[in-house]
């Protein structure tokens, strides 16, 4: 036994050893790249790591006279407000709906575009399709919910007045305003403005399979059909599997900006989401331990579901993040 633990620590040892060599040797020999690196960890390290100290105050009966250090310790007080509120089920509800929509339409919906502007042969055509696809990404949030809400206007918008023309409505519908529509104006604004965007990468995975397979293919009579899902999906599934878990891991991270823009009084039913409601006790109601203990909830669902998608992923495809 003694010999078999002296054994492991040598080896231990040896390929510690060997593993500082080499990091030294391609220190030296790279240098100049990591040199470039400096900004990106030193970004990393000042904007994430160092603000991550600030945690402690959802533990805590903040006050900014007395800092973080000095504030009285409550423990799990502001988790049980949080969770003991009359609107968690239905703010964590409005979470998962509205992400899991978004996921449903956005992830399958930018692999068939990626698809199919992989198969459009006529370079200028397949050129202006790509720009004009990625192109809104680009736009700025308020830009996008001011155009919903200049399209959609009961009066003037270019929808109502074209579904009136049409007889279907006999006056204007308010959008906007019903908590009916709310959904469907921030999924379907949100493929407009994202699916190009995503689609890129599956687009960057779609060119680098080896146009031999293809031809091989097509010797043996293998028709489009049969291409795609005997080539193209089987070489593009890592990346599809890692995007995919990916986006789980991001499953709570709603962005409030545009959520906050589309929402009012009349539809805050269906949008209060969490990041709205951290950004209204922390930024309206300056609750910040508060906050801090609903996005350090929101954080820890997010790493839960991430851990479980990737060991799913591992076991089913043996493709994972680690």
């Amino acid at each position: 036994m003694k010999k078999e633990k002296a054994s492991l620590a040598v080896r231990t040892k040896n390929w510690l050893r060997n593993e500082a060599y080499l990091w030294k040797r391609s220190l030296g020999k790279y240098h100049q790249l990591y040199f470039l690196l400096i900004p990106v960890i030193l970004n990393f390290v000042i904007f994430h790591y160092v603000p991550m100290g600030g945690i402690q105050i959802a533990f805590k009966d903040f006050k900014i006279s007395e800092g973080v250090l000095g504030s009285e310790w409550i423990g799990w007080d502001h988790f049980e407000r949080f969770f003991g509120a009359y609107n968690f089920w239905t703010i964590l509800g409005n979470t998962l709906i509205i992400s899991l929509l978004s996921l449903a339409f956005s992830f399958p919906l930018s692999i068939c575009l990626a698809l199919v502007l992989n198969e459009i042969q006529n370079k200028k055509l397949n050129s202006t399709l790509q720009t004009v696809f990625f192109v809104p990404h680009f736009i700025s949030t308020v830009v996008v919910v001011g155009m919903l809400q200049a399209f959609l206007s009961p009066e003037t918008g270019i929808v109502n007045v074209l579904l009136m023309k049409l007889g279907v409505i006999q006056e204007g519908i308010y959008f906007t305003r019903l908590e009916e529509y709310f959904r469907p104006m921030y999924i379907i604004s949100g493929l407009w403005q994202n699916m190009g965007w995503n689609a890129a990468i599956y687009l960057s995975a779609l060119t680098a399979i080896d146009p031999e397979l293809y031809d091989a293919a097509s010797v043996d009579g293998a028709n489009k059909w049969q291409q795609l899902t005997r080539i193209t999906l089987p070489c593009i599934w890592p990346t599809i599997v890692i995007q995919l878990i990916l986006k789980c891991g991001h499953i709570m991270s709603v962005g409030y900006e545009k959520v906050l823009l589309m929402q009012t009084s009349t539809n805050e039913s269906v949008s209060q989401i969490i990041s709205t409601f951290v950004y209204e006790k922390g930024i309206v109601s300056q609750q910040y331990d508060y906050a801090t203990a609903i996005g350090l909830f929101n954080s820890v669902i997010n790493l839960i579901v991430l851990l479980i998608v990737n060991r799913i992923a591992k076991k089913r495809s043996d493709v994972s993040l680690w």
